[in-house]
Formats: C-alpha cells, structure tokens, sequence
C-alpha cells in the first residue's frame, strides 16, 4: 500500500463523532467513548464483588405521554444494587438539550431519576 493509501486508513481509524470521543473496544464489547468503557470495567468488578447485578447495556425505554410515543431513551447502563433498587446511568461528557429533555421524560414517564457519570 502507497504512503497515501496508509495515511487515509489511518485517518479512519482514528475518527471521532461530533463530541470527540473515540469508540473503544473492551470485553469484545464497542462503547461510544473511553470513559464508557471505563465505566463498564467499574461496573463489571462491583457485579462480580455482588454489590450490584442484571448489570446490563444500552436498555431502551419507550418515551410515551398520553398514549402518544414522544420518543425512546437508551440508557448506557442498567443495574440493581443489592437492596433490589434499579439503577439507570448514562455516561455523558457534555449534556445536550435533547439528553435534558430525555432525562426530565424518563422522571415523568417512569418514574426514574437518570445518574451520570
């Protein structure tokens, strides 16, 4: 391959979405971002240690008011701690007005207060 052909290889591989972040590869498993990954590592120790489990990704909820589907949220994590209670978690690096008005939908609809990492 060609001094040219290599260097635009290697640009794709090397590119980012529109925050920045690059898709890193953990377990065989893709995430959107290295702390995501992080995170995921964090969480997997504390499934094994037995503080959480059903430790699972990318669960999506349907966003209805009024019969009527507004949207869909799809969280990047979704657990139980060791008391049963659920927890819904988004690894987020900047907070766009459309994750804000999810978040408010996913208290309102569900019930269910969205945690950041």
């Amino acid at each position: 391959m060609g001094e040219e052909g290599w260097s635009v290889q290697r640009r794709m591989n090397q590119t980012r979405n529109k925050y920045g972040n690059r898709k890193t590869v953990v377990d065989n498993i893709t995430f959107d971002s290295a702390k995501e990954a992080r995170k995921w590592k964090e969480l997997r120790i504390l499934e094994k240690a037995g503080e959480i489990e059903g430790l699972k990704r990318q669960v999506e909820y349907p966003l209805t008011v009024n019969d009527i589907r507004i949207a869909k949220y799809r969280c990047d994590f979704q657990y139980f701690d060791k008391h049963g209670v659920e927890h819904v978690l988004d690894v987020k690096g900047y907070e766009t007005r459309e994750w804000k008005i999810k978040r408010l939908l996913m208290y309102a609809v569900h019930g269910i207060k969205v945690e950041t990492a």
